[in-house]
């Protein structure tokens, strides 16, 4: 036997109830509520009526019931709420999907059954953008094995072609050459769009590469003719399911800000907007039970007690971690707004200041992976826009003056020289390099390349226009 003296740090079920419920947006945090409601029965809902009625809820205190908690009874209830109506949110719209319009449409076509069938299982094969990137030997093998269907190759791209002959143009393609050939054949080509057709048929790769020099040569065309059928293929959709809202792969989300912004006389001002969150509090009836049952000194009412202190301690626990929950985010949006106040004044990006987690921790008092999980997932509505947290934050460099300037104002300086260049001769990084500097900003020639790469600006020679 040995002894030994150690230091061990353990959480609390507050802190833990605190830690998950901090990390919650808005949306998840109503589901969330919902479900321990359904969970605790000790927990339950303050209606409006009662909320109007009293400011401050009548609430059961465990004391009461012969529990040595000395827990006061304000801990035992939360308001989330303010004065404002709940919204009502719509996330989706149920709509026609992509596969549900392609097979509607090829019931119409002349198929007998067995190749209906066949259509039918290569529509489902067609992705959410409408392209078919499974290959036609995968598709056959499939078709062999799990509809147990024998066909050729052949039978297979003769079906095919009735799928692409469908709508939206271009849907059933392979690849992104085919895909804008498809729309261009199914039109009376006029002259520029019979040349855009032998452009994607003879110099795609060419076209790819803003190779135009070679491209003139090949067809012999002039530089007005490739400018005016380059414009005819921009014109194509390369994403033609995204023409058509599939809902039940693809369901819009909803963001709902977790917080509003106004600019008052007196400056910013951070309010917590009133949602679906009900206001919780701990049901006085199983107080009452729990009162009962500790005077008696049978088994089953022995057991009783135990489930409601422990479903009463749950419930304080989540309804003080609500509460802990709406301070944190409070003082941080506030600590973020006081940070970054020039930006919220006046909404333009090159007033953010640099900005990590560590400064809003030293602020708040918090810890830093505690103001992790409060930016994680969570949005603000201002004056221009709802924006997430993680927007405010970024590194910094240093400018000629010695001055500290956040990396989001050198992305948008580089965007708006990016913007303002001769199309016809783009700024390689080199020239983007010493037009920087001539603006004041030290970056190197990586440093340009990494924050054009994270704007997805290809690089010069894909920029050039004729």
């Amino acid at each position: 036997m040995t002894q030994e003296l150690k230091q061990k740090q353990t959480l609390s079920p507050l802190q833990i109830q605190t830690i998950k419920l901090l990390e919650l947006p808005t949306l998840e945090l109503e589901q969330c509520i919902q479900k321990e409601i359904e969970e605790n029965p000790v927990l339950e809902e303050i209606s409006e009526q009662e909320s109007e009625e009293n400011d401050t809820p009548k609430n059961v205190s465990l004391s009461e019931y012969g529990n040595s908690d000395p827990t006061p009874s304000y801990k035992l209830y939360v308001n989330n709420q303010g004065k404002d109506a709940k919204p009502e949110y719509n996330t989706f719209s149920v709509k026609e999907s992509l596969h549900q319009s392609l097979e509607n449409q090829i019931g119409y076509c002349n198929l007998d059954d067995r190749q209906m069938e066949i259509a039918r299982y290569m529509i489902g094969m067609i992705e959410t953008d409408g392209y078919l990137r499974s290959t036609m030997e995968s598709i056959w093998d499939n078709i062999a094995f799990k509809q147990c269907i024998e066909t050729t190759l052949e039978e297979l791209e003769e079906i095919l072609t009735v799928i692409q002959g469908l709508e939206p143009a271009g849907v059933g393609a392979r690849d992104v050459r085919e895909c804008l050939l498809l729309q261009l054949r199914q039109e009376t080509l006029n002259p520029n769009q019979e040349i855009a057709r032998r452009i994607l048929e003879e110099c795609f790769e060419d076209l790819a590469k803003k190779h135009f020099d070679k491209i003139l040569r090949k067809l012999d065309i002039t530089e007005d003719q490739l400018r005016a059928a380059q414009a005819e293929i921009q014109h194509l959709n390369p994403y033609p399911g995204g023409q058509i809202d599939d809902t039940y792969t693809d369901q819009a989300q909803q963001i709902v800000p977790d917080f509003l912004l106004e600019i008052t006389n007196q400056g910013p001002v951070v309010t917590m907007p009133r949602m679906n969150v009900p206001e919780l509090r701990i049901s006085r009836r199983y107080g009452e039970m729990l009162e009962a049952a500790s005077r008696s000194k049978s088994p089953a009412e022995r057991e009783t007690v135990t489930f409601i202190k422990q479903k009463m301690d749950s419930a304080k626990y989540f309804v003080e971690a609500l509460k802990q929950r709406h301070r944190t985010l409070q003082s941080t949006m506030e600590a973020i707004v006081e940070y970054q106040y020039d930006y919220f004044m006046t909404g333009d990006e090159t007033k953010l200041r640099p900005m990590v987690l560590r400064n809003i921790a030293e602020r708040t008092g918090l810890d830093i992976s505690t103001i992790s999980r409060v930016v994680n997932s969570k949005y603000v509505q201002t004056n221009f826009g709802i924006i997430s947290l993680k927007y405010f934050f970024s590194e910094g460099l240093t400018d000629q003056s010695g001055e500290t300037v956040s990396t989001r104002e050198i992305k948008t300086i580089l965007k708006e020289c990016i913007g303002a260049e001769d199309k016809h001769h783009p700024l390689t990084d080199e020239q983007l390099v010493e037009l920087l500097q001539s603006k004041g900003y030290n970056v190197a020639r990586r440093t340009v390349a990494k924050y054009r790469d994270v704007l997805e600006i290809p690089i010069a020679r894909l920029r050039r226009e004729l």
